[in-house]
């Protein structure tokens, strides 16, 4: 029930952050894809163009947030877009984890434009004997 509630606390907290920003606010949202394998959750995206300092990613209870911008280069005047189908300016990105992780040892690496968070798995025993003491 606590999780729950917890849950619509931050939906409350973000539907509140939005209505600060102005509900017409444009903000892109990153593609991602999460896996994962023996050791860690695995999220990956495409984030070209971003440099270090221009991005975030912030680890709150069972989420993980990433967040940037992407500044177009305007070394000339754009009169007109024949297509425009890249995303620039500020971008979030909230993935909630699908199972119990270890925040403090999270690694965040970022080759060739992609970002790759690998959040390391919490393995608990699933099924234990339990020794019998006498008293």
């Amino acid at each position: 029930m606590e999780n729950q509630e917890e849950k619509k606390e931050w939906e409350n907290q973000k539907i509140e952050e939005k209505s600060k920003k102005g509900w017409l606010s444009k903000e892109g949202e990153l593609v991602v894809d999460v896996y994962q394998t023996e050791e860690n959750i695995v999220i990956q995206t495409a984030i070209a163009g971003i440099k270090k300092d221009d991005l975030e990613i912030i680890t709150e209870k069972d989420m993980i947030s990433i967040k940037g911008e992407r500044e177009r280069n305007e070394e000339e005047k754009i009169e007109e877009f024949f297509i425009e189908e890249c995303f620039w300016g500020p971008f979030c990105r909230e993935i909630v984890l699908p199972e119990e992780t270890d925040p403090s040892r999270i690694k965040a690496t970022m080759h060739q434009g992609i970002l790759t968070i690998k959040v390391p798995r919490i393995e608990r025993e699933k099924r234990r004997e339990v020794e019998l003491e006498e008293e």
